[in-house]
């Protein structure tokens, strides 16, 4: 049985994913490091993990496999989610594949070195309505793929 398994501490697309989760009768969890404000109910787990780096990511890449999706903006969990048989989209609605996940992993690592030696600036760009609509087509997308085992 397929479950969502979000990297919610900063997830702008919660909701998003409930309304996805709950129209399909998908268990969610939602992984974090402190209490957050989420709708209640049987199909909604709540996780909190202790503070310290990786512990959410950690406790996602043990736990999702194949058939199950992972909604993260975290490159390097998203490889080892999709090593796993995740499939894996971000916020933004840009799904992460085992053919774009190499590129992705370089592009981070590029913009971290810019950033560290001052040829850029460290923004990102503003989460947008285009993303969130975006989100939501990949994520029913995504839903609609596994139910048919494509």
């Amino acid at each position: 049985m397929t479950e969502i398994y979000v990297d919610a501490d900063a997830c702008p697309v919660k909701d998003e994913v409930m309304r996805v989760g709950g129209r399909h009768q998908l268990k969610m969890h939602f992984v974090s490091n402190a209490w957050m404000r989420l709708d209640e109910g049987p199909l909604v787990a709540r996780v909190i993990v202790p503070e310290g780096p990786d512990e959410a990511d950690d406790w996602i890449a043990e736990r999702a496999g194949d058939g199950d999706i992972v909604v993260t903006a975290d490159i390097p969990l998203a490889d080892r989610c999709l090593k796993n048989g995740a499939r894996v989209v971000g916020p933004t609605g840009k799904s992460f594949t085992a053919d774009s996940i190499g590129m992705a992993l370089a592009m981070r690592d590029l913009k971290a070195h810019l950033r560290e030696t001052g040829e850029i600036a460290g923004y990102n760009a503003a989460f947008s309505k285009a993303d969130r609509s975006q989100f939501l087509q990949t994520m029913e997308q995504l839903v609609q793929d596994i139910k048919h085992g494509a």
